[in-house]
């Protein structure tokens, strides 16, 4: 049976895959299937037997499932780990500590603190004071074209030191793309973004394509705000949107639980940070209503939505 990772393309899905790479060395040679988890969710791509899905929402046909998201949580029995962790790696890395390395100990340190948002005001307005920090933030999701980077990060977080990734041409020109992206990226988000009580709504649906950038900059820019959205449409499919919603990492206080409050509206996510994707057609209705509930700044639990 082919034993192939399945995979989100961000910063935590790589470490999963370095890790379960090490650990399980039947995938190695089988290639890394990279994947957005509404892609799942929506049935739009093809789950087999051998598979092992990490850092995505569970599927029936997989062989082995690693999550650590509060919205994926099934009661259904299943073959692999789920537990409510600062990442999917750190859910592999425990089910495995027998079999855990010097060098997966940084890694997962690296990728709990980064999937968790557990940063420092520096890293977040100068991300390289941080390497992992700044690699982190040259894997994007909406490039599939990055695929074969994607892959080759997995290889040298393997096989090499984080200086030595650092040093790697692409990596480093790619690296030198994101300071210089953020630096735009600023301006985007100050020319998008309305403050609703304590709720920074940046809207990006005027741009052709939207602006990538630093997802925690709002925090630093927009102090007053407890909590962040995000609003762009889909760039392979116009007629659906995706709006984000972040909790600041600065400013702690906002009750609300983003992951059960999206799964009201076809997303999901941590408690902390969430996404959902919808049709333009619920644009009118959705918005408004998440926005409201987020200006409330009460528990999920005493809304409906």
């Amino acid at each position: 049976m082919t034993m192939r990772i399945v995979t989100r393309p961000d910063f935590d899905g790589i470490v999963c895959a370095v890790l379960l790479q090490d650990f399980i060395p039947e995938t190695a040679g089988q290639g890394i299937y990279w994947v957005e988890p509404g892609s799942i969710q929506n049935r739009q791509v093809s789950i087999n037997a051998g598979d092992i899905l990490a850092n995505l929402p569970y599927h029936e046909h997989c062989s082995m499932w690693f999550d650590h998201h509060v919205t994926n949580r099934i009661e259904t029995p299943f073959s692999g780990a789920f537990a409510i962790a600062p990442s999917a790696a750190r859910v592999i890395y425990d089910h495995y500590g027998q079999h855990v390395h010097e060098k997966h100990h940084e890694l997962v340190i690296q990728a709990d603190k980064i999937d968790s948002a557990d940063l420092t005001e520096e890293e977040v307005i100068r991300p390289e004071s941080n390497p992992y920090v700044l690699l982190s933030m040259t894997i994007s999701g909406r490039r599939e074209e990055d695929e074969s980077y994607w892959n080759s990060l997995v290889y040298f977080l393997r096989h090499t030191s984080i200086a030595e990734v650092m040093n790697d041409p692409d990596v480093a020109r790619r690296c030198q793309e994101v300071i210089t992206r953020n630096a735009l990226y600023c301006e985007q988000l100050v020319q998008c973004t309305k403050l609703y009580e304590s709720v920074a709504v940046t809207d990006f649906r005027s741009y052709a394509t939207a602006p990538e950038g630093n997802r925690f900059l709002p925090y630093s820019l927009f102090k007053d705000a407890v909590v962040s959205v995000k609003i762009r449409y889909d760039q392979k499919d116009k007629n659906y949107v995706i709006l984000s919603v972040g909790h600041s990492i600065f400013n702690r206080n906002c009750k609300v639980n983003a992951g059960i409050l999206l799964s009201r509206y076809q997303g999901g996510g941590h408690f902390g940070a969430a996404a959902c994707r919808f049709h333009v057609d619920y644009s009118e209705r959705y918005i408004p209503e998440i926005i409201d509930i987020l200006k409330k700044n009460e528990p999920i639990e005493n809304h409906g939505a």
